[in-house]
């Protein structure tokens, strides 16, 4: 029986315990998970949630394994692998062999390097957000500050600030490139975000990066802009980048780049270790979403179980739909910065900045290769199906964008779940389609928990949760709504038959 160690207990070490579990029906392995924090796993994309105020802790929690042949030590920190005998060592020098090991520590925080930062530990009142403890610790600093500023206008960056926000702080986002969102929105569609922005709450300054952190007591007071700029804070939150946990990799003397060089098999230099998610770098590059780790996860679990590796296909790629309330965003593909001076591409924008409206989208041989929908609700929903899906596109590409103009009356009537096919992927962190929760439901799974216990839905970026919702709203009121069968002839007693017939003749 082999043994395999996974080290990292967090989205994809337990997600990659699930698969292999499921996978593995000739029991032959024995798994050890090594879990550096001491709680249950947890979804670390819904930590903006959390700081918001929408979700609470205990809604972002993961299924633990539970299966005879894993054990999860929680609060084990790794000290050190001995690849020479096959062993992890643990901080405190106890050590555990394996067969297979699987690197699976994520990334951390990026600190950036700035006067009044510098140093090994954050003064009070600066904070990163990468887990619980950091959202718990972010949450009670709300409670006493009034001005926040977030460094960084990433995803991550205007998720926290939308967050912040609704915690009635007030809110700004300084962001040293030329555009919010830089590597997914062109400078027209971040100015429409820019604006948005402002209606919930949340200033922003584009173009210049703090130079200053300026501490007092061990407290944060002030940063300090390129720009000349002083802005008091009470609150700052560091939202500029992750970097893939690696240093075990690096010390063990495996291939390491930004992330723990792998194949395609998800096999690092040396072939009895592994790396998935975060922390590996891939031979097509890191996306950085987590459905990417989701699919390292499942190949992995069919590549050690000997099954032929599925091509797993999630459906997501490159969308990416930040959660930031009242400022609706949706990028996918070609678009942005990343678009090239290709002939073969045709652009068709529509921008109305008044309106808080801007769409683009990018055609190479009558498919979609990209598209930017901003305030445009429905239509970027539909922008992503067309994407995922490879959807041949009508010859005049521009009737995409029209519904985003459409008058109300016209577009209200195609969100009925009763309009959306079987086969429409709902939930594309996991690929879960309308059709699957028909049958979950007739399988007696009716509540959103129970739903995604059953199909993972809605235990990703979180994004579908509000269609889920939606679609078992509309399975209840279709159940309530089907007739009562009457008796059937043959269910008649004759003891009511004869009553029937004594009421007839009295009538």
């Amino acid at each position: 029986m082999s043994h395999i160690i996974v080290i990292g207990h967090g989205m994809v070490g337990a997600r990659f315990v699930e698969d292999l579990t499921a996978a593995d029906h000739a029991g032959e392995h024995l798994v050890t998970v090594l879990g550096e924090e001491a709680c249950e796993p947890y979804n670390r994309v819904l930590l903006s949630d959390v700081v918001a105020g929408s979700r609470p802790l205990s809604s972002i929690a993961l299924p633990a394994p539970e299966h005879p042949r894993v054990t999860v030590q929680r609060g084990t920190p790794v000290r050190s692998i001995d690849r020479e005998r096959c062993e992890v060592v643990l901080a405190d020098d106890s050590r555990v062999p394996y067969d297979r090991l699987v690197l699976a520590t994520g990334a951390a925080a990026r600190v950036p390097q700035i006067p009044g930062i510098d140093g090994p530990d954050l003064p009070g009142g600066v904070h990163v957000l990468r887990s619980i403890d950091d959202a718990r610790e972010i949450i009670a600093a709300t409670l006493n500050a009034r001005r926040a500023l977030v460094l960084g206008g990433g995803v991550l960056g205007l998720e926290a600030a939308c967050g912040l926000a609704r915690r009635d702080l007030a809110v700004t986002v300084v962001h040293p490139a030329a555009a919010l969102m830089e590597r997914q929105l062109e400078e027209g569609a971040s100015r429409v975000v820019e604006s948005t922005l402002r209606r919930t709450g949340v200033d922003q300054r584009v173009g210049a990066g703090a130079e200053e952190v300026v501490v007092e007591d061990g407290h944060l007071r002030r940063v300090r802009l390129s720009n000349g700029e002083v802005l008091a804070a009470d609150l700052l939150l560091l939202s500029t980048g992750t970097a893939p946990r690696t240093r075990l990799a690096v010390d063990a003397g495996l291939d390491v780049d930004r992330g723990v060089l792998v194949d395609e098999d998800l096999t690092t230099s040396d072939p009895r270790i592994h790396a998935i998610g975060d922390c590996a770098q891939p031979p097509g590059g890191a996306s950085g979403l987590v459905a990417q780790g989701w699919e390292h996860a499942h190949r992995l679990a069919d590549l050690l179980t000997g099954r032929d590796p599925e091509a797993v296909q999630t459906g997501v790629g490159d969308v990416v739909k930040p959660k930031t309330p009242g400022v609706d965003i949706v990028t996918m593909g070609v678009c942005g910065s990343g678009r090239t001076d290709d002939p073969a591409l045709r652009v068709v924008r529509l921008s109305d900045p008044a309106a808080g409206r801007h769409l683009e989208i990018v055609v190479r041989d009558g498919l979609l290769a990209g598209a930017t929908a901003v305030g445009a609700g429905r239509v970027g929903t539909d922008l992503v199906t067309s994407y995922t899906r490879r959807t041949p596109l009508p010859a005049d590409p521009a009737h995409l964008l029209l519904p985003a103009i459409a008058p109300a009356a016209v577009t209200t009537t195609q969100d009925s779940p009763a309009l959306v096919p079987d086969r429409a992927t709902i939930c594309r962190c996991n690929g879960v389609t309308k059709g699957d929760l028909r049958t979950e439901f007739a399988s007696g799974a009716t509540s959103l928990e129970e739903v995604a216990a059953s199909t993972r839905a809605t235990t990703g970026c979180g994004g579908c949760t509000d269609a889920v919702c939606g679609i078992l709203d509309w399975l209840r009121s279709e159940e309530t709504s089907q007739p009562a069968p009457g008796p059937r002839e043959d269910d008649v007693t004759p003891e009511k038959h004869d009553a029937d017939r004594a009421e007839t003749r009295s009538s």
